[in-house]
């Protein structure tokens, strides 16, 4: 069976003048328009094709690919606003409608948001910047220090919320966050902890015993590489710090200590050198 607002792959069951019909099960045929029809595509062939309504509200299938599918989260431009909504782009010939009730904030055109793809109740796509309506927001089997990918979706005075793996959404605390960030950025992640609410934290930083050993390693390859010296100390700044090693201070200045204590190098106020 086909899926509305999704990729499938159907097989053509007709050929005729201004395209190709497919067998869309239960949804009926669905016209592939001729301008999206492959080279030698034939009866009996199976193409990968989206499933989607035309201006008309009339089912259409498109060899093009959509910047998201439903239950996707996406960061899209703003192409209109009018008294029904907001209209974003989303690759494909008809605008993706966001009604006002699920705008977070008021949307503007020309200014971009993340939004999750749905089907309403009128069985048409559309989308929403409500994210926690749709998504979960509490733990689901996550483990502390589990590596994740993250989508950064919104800012608020706590931090950045960003999503999950595609399918929750935490929090990145203020107090983690080391480096710009900016909307729709994508990034590994890890799961920094589960609050007593059950809902996530979340750190750009690895964490743990793992983290400080490949840390030690990166800090022992870099002198190495430099004539066994580095003027980057303890005493450097952090932005110094994250440039070169992509960590916070503290987690700088314990992997020094570490080695320092296992007498594999020296740390002077100029600079870190090796024994």
């Amino acid at each position: 069976m086909a899926h509305i607002g999704q990729m499938n792959q159907l097989s053509v069951v007709k050929e005729v003048e201004f395209g190709l019909y497919l067998d869309g099960g239960d949804l009926g045929e669905i016209l592939l328009p001729k301008r999206y029809v492959p080279a030698n595509a034939k009866v009996g062939q199976t193409l990968e094709v989206f499933i989607h309504l035309d201006s008309q509200d009339r089912l259409v299938a498109t060899t093009d690919k959509p910047m998201a599918q439903i239950g996707e989260v996406a960061y899209l431009e703003v192409t209109d606003v009018n008294r029904t909504g907001a209209f974003m782009n989303w690759g494909m010939p008809k605008d993706l409608f966001v009604p006002f009730a699920e705008q977070r904030v008021p949307m503007e055109k020309g200014r971009s948001y993340c939004v999750y793809l749905y089907m309403d109740l009128s069985d048409r796509i559309a989308a929403s910047s409500k994210l926690s309506l749709h998504l979960k927001e509490t733990n689901d089997n996550f483990k502390s220090g589990q590596p994740v990918k993250l989508m950064v979706v919104s800012r608020s005075k706590m931090g950045y919320t960003a999503l999950i793996n595609g399918t929750h959404l935490g929090l990145i605390h203020n107090s983690d966050i080391l480096q710009p960030l900016r909307m729709g950025q994508k990034m590994q992640g890890y799961i920094k902890g589960i609050r007593p609410d059950h809902k996530i934290n979340l750190t750009l930083q690895k964490r743990g015993q793992e983290a400080q050993d490949e840390l030690g390693m990166m800090i022992m390859a870099v002198l190495e590489a430099n004539d066994g010296v580095s003027e980057l100390t303890d005493k450097s700044s952090p932005e110094d710090i994250f440039k070169r090693y992509r960590v916070s201070k503290a987690s700088y200045k314990k992997a020094l200590g570490r080695l320092y204590k296992a007498k594999k190098i020296d740390i002077t106020h100029e600079q870190i050198s090796l024994l």
